[in-house]
């Protein structure tokens, strides 16, 4: 049958799909999609037999601090732990432990890194997870870098246009710098946690008062920061209306504490806070005996009577401010705080006029380290908080009293007590642990003839020399204690080392 011409159109109109006319920007969507698509599937194919590399390495070319723990690598493909763990190098070694994370891997220092040193961590040999089911995975070479900060401390010079002043010794660099002015007679001093500054009591010794106890408080700046020049002196608390007696500065840098007594009442003594941003202001009810602020920064433990309590440096407002967090009645001074603040070091003294070392920790254990019938002078942790290091002394025997000092080892497990060097004949030193744990400074007298006895300083001399006792290895000491102390080429008091 012959259909006509018009109908035909009609049902042609019908059947046939109207082709969409394109625009411009649908070309372009689709492109961008085709090109796309290409690249991922490019990607797929050739990134499956492409060798895995380290993308990141946190400590790249960074100067760290004892504080700083742990690196992490993180690699461009899921690795076989085992073969990285295998061809991980560190130079000069470094002792750790790895934990992994998908790609990531941490790297985790038994103990603090050794200052003044430049390190170099490699790999090479490693394989990625699926390296035994096909060939070409092993991994790219790789070599990061980093160092850690120079060994420095900061003493007090006792010698020509030294004496009285700060000075800083950076002993890796073998560079010294004086940090405070010849007017200023320097009291005491506490670095700041970021070695920038050094804060400092002095007296000036050009104003009319030539009492000691005259002095003000001050920072100076250490050079250390980059584009800073060292000794810019700043003014931080006068002498006006109250004496100022001793402080400390908060691990954080951020507050001071200060003892500080009325000069027109003898009985407004007490203590006063200086934050960091605002006005000093006496903290309310606080007589004021020792104290030293926690390591969290955030409390203050404060000799009262018959026993140690912790206080809050900003109590809340709905607590009374003399409201303690914790007391401890029965010691008589504290020490030191471990650095991570789970433990301190306290002194007990006891009814037979003796003393007693206690470890006491947040979790209440109270462990008696040692009993003496000399003195406690100092103690400091080491960075594993397994170790204590501790200036004591033991009483002589005779008529006379007479104490020979010694610095001594203690093993926080064992309570084992290991002498290490005895210094005797001069009762006020002062020691300081590095902040890596290798070496302790410490200021005693001493004459020319070092020769004579290396491991004993000589007596008699009006200036005191500085001394380094190096430990290379702490658990060695453990076992064979034989080490001897280095003198400086370096004249001064309170040695301290910069964190």
């Amino acid at each position: 049958m012959n259909i006509p011409d018009y109908l035909m159109d009609f049902y042609t109109a019908k059947i046939e799909p109207k082709v969409k006319d394109w625009q411009p920007l649908d070309r372009v969507v689709i492109g961008v999609v085709i090109v796309l698509f290409v690249v991922m599937f490019f990607l797929v194919i050739t990134g499956r037999n492409a060798a895995p590399r380290v993308r990141a390495f946190t400590w790249e070319n960074k100067t760290i601090m004892a504080q700083d723990k742990a690196f992490i690598l993180q690699f461009s493909h899921p690795m076989n732990r085992e073969s990285v763990e295998n061809n991980l190098k560190i130079e000069p070694s470094l002792s750790g432990k790895t934990s992994w994370a998908g790609r990531r891997m941490a790297y985790t220092l038994n103990k603090p890194a050794p200052y003044g040193t430049e390190f170099k961590v490699q790999i090479e040999g490693a394989r990625d997870q699926y390296s035994d089911a096909r060939q070409g995975a092993t991994i790219q070479p790789f070599v990061g870098q980093f160092r850690t900060r120079d060994r420095v401390f900061v003493y007090i010079g006792n010698q020509g246009e030294e004496s009285g002043r700060l000075i800083l010794y950076n002993l890796t660099q073998n560079h010294l710098e004086i940090l405070s002015p010849p007017n200023l007679e320097v009291m005491a001093f506490e670095p700041y946690p970021d070695r920038d500054r050094i804060l400092f009591s002095a007296r000036d010794t050009e104003a009319e008062s030539e009492e000691l106890i005259e002095q003000k408080l001050y920072t100076t700046t250490t050079g250390l920061k980059s584009g800073e020049n060292p000794g810019i002196i700043e003014d931080i608390l006068d002498n006006e209306t109250h004496q100022n007696l001793a402080f400390d500065l908060s691990p954080d840098g951020k507050t001071i504490v200060v003892q500080r007594v009325n000069r027109d009442d003898p009985g407004d003594f007490g203590l006063w806070l200086i934050p960091e941003k605002g006005d000093p202001y006496p903290m309310e009810n606080q007589p004021g005996g020792e104290f030293l602020i926690t390591p969290d920064s955030q409390a203050l433990a404060l000799l009262q009577g018959e026993g140690v309590a912790l206080l809050p440096l900003y109590p809340d407002d709905s607590e009374p401010t003399n409201q303690p967090l914790d007391f401890l009645p029965k010691f008589g001074q504290i020490l030191s705080f471990a650095p991570d603040g789970s433990a301190a070091t306290m002194i007990k003294f006891n009814t037979d006029f003796t003393r007693s070392l206690y470890l006491v920790t947040n979790q209440g254990t109270e462990k008696e380290l040692l009993k003496t019938n000399g003195s406690i002078k100092a103690c400091e942790f080491d960075p594993t908080q397994t170790l204590l290091y501790c200036l004591l002394s033991e009483l002589l025997p005779g008529e006379v009293y007479q104490e020979l000092p010694y610095i001594s080892l203690i093993d926080l497990e064992t309570s084992k007590q290991i002498p290490l060097v005895g210094l005797p004949n001069q009762r006020e030193i002062q020691i300081s642990l590095s902040p890596d744990g290798v070496a302790i400074l410490f200021d005693h007298n001493q004459v020319d003839a070092l020769e004579d006895s290396p491991a004993t300083p000589p007596e008699n001399s009006v200036n005191s020399n500085l001394w380094i006792l190096p430990i290379i290895d702490a658990d060695q000491l453990k076992e064979d204690p034989q080490i001897k102390p280095e003198v400086l080429p370096l004249k001064g008091s309170d040695p301290q080392w910069l964190p």
